[in-house]
């Protein structure tokens, strides 16, 4: 499993590219599933409640894999795990597309959630000790481009092949994506010696596997991967099952960060958080996770719910943010190196900031240009964030601590994803009952305006139907309601850039790579 030294970096490009498209393949799968639900609800004979599941069962099998991966990737071999999550993501996707109902079709999805929990980490460790040092920033700007713009092409790759082939070759499309990339991994990538040797020294001193810290990490970000998806359909904490899995997901991680603080060998290394550096980009890379994401799922829903785009039409205008995001991502590698990264991600921060913000003058009439563009410079600013947050996060780290290290960072980001997507679905759904409220409380008989509207209305449709005027304006408030509420949250997340400013005067400073072993 091991090469000569140095093999893996003389090789770097080649190694790049092949462990950059299984990243990507896992990731676009996050996304691609979500815009063929009701496709699958319709095949399947299902509710929208049921088809939910297709999305949670990978989302929460795929949170508890992230954080265990760096162990796992130590205890096995990097190289073996990863080929090994390769070959059971592309055998679940083939179930998942052959799916014969829909129970089936949940039990793969699961499975295929834990194959591709190990393939981010362990794509970005491959990567980061492939690079040469002056190249580290290179390294992270493939990575960075496999794993942003993967969320951006999703929902147009999924709506063309869900319209044009079916829903099932969404999954089906992983199968020779992962043959082919299988054998290229083999041959080119290789577990450093520094790895190894780390490897070799756990194996002599025998560690016992610790069952209890799995069982509690599994049962905490199991379950707290349901309150997310489920959180804004059950009212939140005014659900009993709610309140009670909520507690349970505290009393499990508290229970697992004291348990895995105190052992010499812990499944995760949450000691690594006292590098005051790697934790301010554990925390910038969840605001990224929950911004990205939030963002990405609220723009489609925006132009599908208001403005009658198809999925297809939504998917057009995010992706030349994410053709955006891949021309910038080499430039940002090249200027990590040479620039103070820290200023890179204040001006990341606020470009983003500034383009959320332009988002709240949207309304039902906005051009689809209008959308491309907003969408293209709140991208821009995306670009000069994920690498430069990723090389100051390995600049203090030892190079033995790689695959803990992503393993870490990537749960951040996944548990930052699912954060922003729930706080963007229940400000949605709340501020437009609230701005509902608002609009109808106007809306009386001796109110001018309305006697002028509703003549207006019945005038243009025509008096045969009486009530023509009071149903038109009571569609007009609820669409103007969830076009407040839309604001709203675009609004929330415009500052939100903003405030993580402070965050960047925690990093110590800009640096060309982790330290040796």
């Amino acid at each position: 499993m091991t090469g000569a030294p140095g093999a893996a970096r003389e090789n770097f490009w080649a190694v790049a590219l092949v462990v950059a498209a299984a990243a990507f393949m896992e990731v676009l799968d996050l996304t691609i599933v979500n815009v063929s639900l009701l496709h699958i609800m319709g095949s399947m004979a299902i509710s929208q409640s049921k088809a939910i599941w297709v999305l949670t069962a990978y989302t929460m099998t795929n949170a508890i894999i992230l954080p265990l991966s760096g162990w796992l990737a130590t205890t096995l071999g990097r190289k073996r795990y990863f080929m090994g999550c390769i070959a059971a993501f592309s055998a679940m996707s083939l179930l998942c597309g052959l799916s014969p109902n829909f129970s089936a079709l949940v039990i793969f999805r699961a499975l295929q959630g834990i194959a591709g929990g190990g393939l981010q980490p362990n794509a970005q460790a491959i990567l980061t000790d492939a690079a040469p040092p002056a190249r580290r920033g290179m390294a992270f700007a493939v990575y960075g481009m496999a794993v942003v713009f993967a969320p951006a092409i999703g929902p147009t790759v999924g709506g063309w092949i869900t319209d044009h082939i079916g829903w099932r070759w969404i999954f089906l499309i992983n199968v020779p994506v992962g043959l082919l990339i299988l054998p290229l991994v083999k041959m080119l990538v290789h577990d450093p010696e520094t790895f190894v040797q780390t490897r070799s020294a756990r194996q002599a001193a025998a560690p016992y596997a610790d069952f209890m810290g799995f069982a509690l990490i599994t049962l905490g970000l199991g379950v707290m991967q349901v309150v997310f998806d489920r959180g804004q359909q059950d009212d939140w904490f005014n659900s009993l099952s709610i309140v009670t899995m909520t507690i349970i997901v505290v009393l499990a991680l508290t229970a697992f960060v004291i348990r895995e603080w105190r052992r010499a060998d812990p499944i995760v290394d949450l000691r690594l958080l006292r590098d005051r550096g790697f934790a301010a980009a554990n925390i910038l890379m969840f605001m990224l996770g929950a911004l990205l994401l939030g963002s990405t799922a609220l723009l489609p829903l925006f132009m599908q719910s208001l403005l009658g785009y198809t999925a297809m039409d939504a998917g057009l205008v995010l992706s030349p943010g994410g053709l955006v995001i891949m021309a910038l991502m080499p430039i940002v590698g090249q200027l990590v190196s040479r620039v103070d990264a820290r200023a890179m991600i204040a001006g990341g921060l606020c470009l983003s900031g500034f383009a959320t913000l332009l988002m709240t003058h949207f309304d039902t009439h906005t051009g689809f240009m209008t959308l491309v563009w907003t969408r293209v410079f709140q991208a821009a600013g995306l670009a000069f964030l994920f690498i430069p947050i990723n090389t100051l996060a390995f600049a203090s780290l030892a190079g033995s601590k790689s695959s803990n290290a992503s393993a870490i960072i990537n749960m951040s980001r996944n548990i930052g994803g699912s954060v922003g997507m729930s706080i963007a679905a229940t400000i949605l759904a709340r501020r437009a009952q609230y701005h509902q409220s608002l609009l109808v409380a106007r809306i009386t008989p001796y109110n001018p305006n309305l006697r002028i509207y509703r003549a207006a209305v019945q005038n243009a449709i025509g008096h045969a139907v009486p009530m023509a005027g009071l149903t038109h304006l009571y569609q007009t408030v609820l669409r103007q309601s969830e076009m407040l509420a839309y604001i709203d949250d675009f609004e929330l997340m415009g500052i939100l850039f903003f405030v993580c400013l402070p965050l960047v005067w925690l990093f110590r400073g800009a640096a060309s790579g982790p330290r040796g072993p």
